[in-house]
């Protein structure tokens, strides 16, 4: 079974970043960065699936140089090789999606298992948009997956509970917190990973034009919350609630 899974360079999601003054962006100076956290979950079920079924893992990741390092994290773990689709671009999911495309059309992997959504902008679209441009067959939000016999059965994450869904492969798998527990990379997985094969392309390789589809016009901070108040009675919370608070 030849397994592709995905991996991004984010910020690191504890830490408080700051708005730049013209609103173009956030600080980046001084902060951390680190694998998406629901690539983490993508990435060890990848690895359970050879262990299951043998095969490769091919991780991929766009994005800048530095984001070897993550490839390198996921190779760490039991990832086989790398690919690097290296832009320094800030970009949509709809690139990022028509990228992907194109390298799954060169590897033609069996199943591809992808995070839900990025801890950075939070889209939850990808994978989605990837499975259209594919015309393959899709299961979201998983927090099970079995494979056997050319099929994958999914249990998934809904509104209000959980559902199944048994998709044919090749599919899109998007990982869920509860899929897995991801394992941390061992000391000789570190070594190993050094020597493992990492690949850089551009997206000019893949014949693929980035051009986003979505333009980011400007960055707001939230507003501060404000400070708890004690009522000393239900009407007064009640009152409170439908006249300050307006939710009844």
């Amino acid at each position: 079974m030849k397994i592709l899974t995905t991996v991004k360079r984010v910020t690191d999601p504890d830490m408080k970043v700051k708005i730049k003054p013209d609103q173009s962006g956030v600080v980046t100076d001084g902060v951390e960065y680190k694998m998406n956290s629901f690539d983490e979950y993508g990435v060890e079920e990848a690895i359970k699936l050879k262990e299951a079924h043998g095969g490769e893992i091919v991780v991929v990741s766009v994005g800048p140089s530095s984001a070897t390092k993550e490839i390198r994290t996921a190779m760490a773990m039991g990832a086989d090789r790398g690919i690097l689709v290296e832009t320094d671009a800030e970009l949509d999911s709809d690139a990022v999606a028509r990228v992907l495309a194109e390298v799954v059309r060169r590897e033609s992997p069996d199943i591809i298992v992808m995070g839900k959504q990025a801890v950075d902008s939070d889209r939850n679209q990808t994978g989605q948009i990837l499975a259209s441009y594919l015309d393959y067959p899709q299961a979201t939000f998983a927090y099970s997956l079995e494979v056997a016999d050319g099929w994958a059965t999914v249990g998934r994450e809904v509104d209000g509970g959980t559902a199944t869904k048994r998709v044919k492969l090749p599919a899109i798998i998007t990982a869920d917190l509860r899929l897995n527990e991801p394992r941390y990379a061992s000391l000789p997985g570190i070594m190993k990973a050094k020597r493992k094969p990492l690949e850089t392309l551009s997206p000019s390789d893949l014949g693929v034009d980035i051009a986003n589809k979505v333009n980011v016009l400007l960055f707001e901070a939230p507003e501060e919350r404000e400070a708890g108040e004690i009522v000393e009675d239900i009407d007064t919370l009640i009152d409170r609630l439908k006249n300050k608070a307006k939710v009844l």
